[in-house]
């Protein structure tokens, strides 16, 4: 297993303290995953996403290295895809205030729109999810959805 690109999916990944473990598709123990070993935004990290990786042996096991999510490139936002289809945004009115909607933070709308696109369109790259929560995020604070 040690020195050779492998596929696993990632079975738990704290992002606060940084670490998590993949399971290896070709079985085995799980290796170990580090945020320092990642090329994407450890935000796509979840159970059951597909990576691809380096396993590494060190003295506690098998460690992941070079991780990256399969057929997405890489993940730079100077760099976007273009989207299928051209959303446009436009002015709400006023907004309206609903007593029965909670307003989100940015934040937690951001993270809540990444696992929506990621559980629906789990191929999507990194730029296009950036892409469409960038337009999303413009459209809830339109109509004053974030706060």
């Amino acid at each position: 297993m040690a020195g050779m690109t492998l596929t696993g999916r990632v079975l738990k990944f704290d992002e606060v303290r940084g670490y998590g473990f993949v399971s290896p598709d070709s079985g085995g123990e799980d290796v170990f995953l580090h945020v320092n070993d990642i090329e994407f935004d450890k935000q796509l990290l979840a159970p059951g996403v597909v990576v691809e990786f380096e396993a590494e042996k060190s003295e506690r096991g098998f460690k992941a290295s070079h991780v990256r999510i399969p057929g997405r490139g890489e993940l730079r936002a100077e760099e976007p895809r273009p989207l299928p289809v051209h959303l446009e945004v436009a002015p709400a009115a006023e907004p309206v205030d609903d007593l029965m909607s909670d307003v989100l933070t940015a934040n937690d709308f951001r993270r809540e729109v990444t696992e929506a696109i990621l559980a629906s369109a789990p191929s999507v790259t990194g730029a296009e999810i950036r892409a469409i929560r960038d337009t999303l995020e413009r459209l809830a604070a339109t109509h004053g959805w974030i706060g």
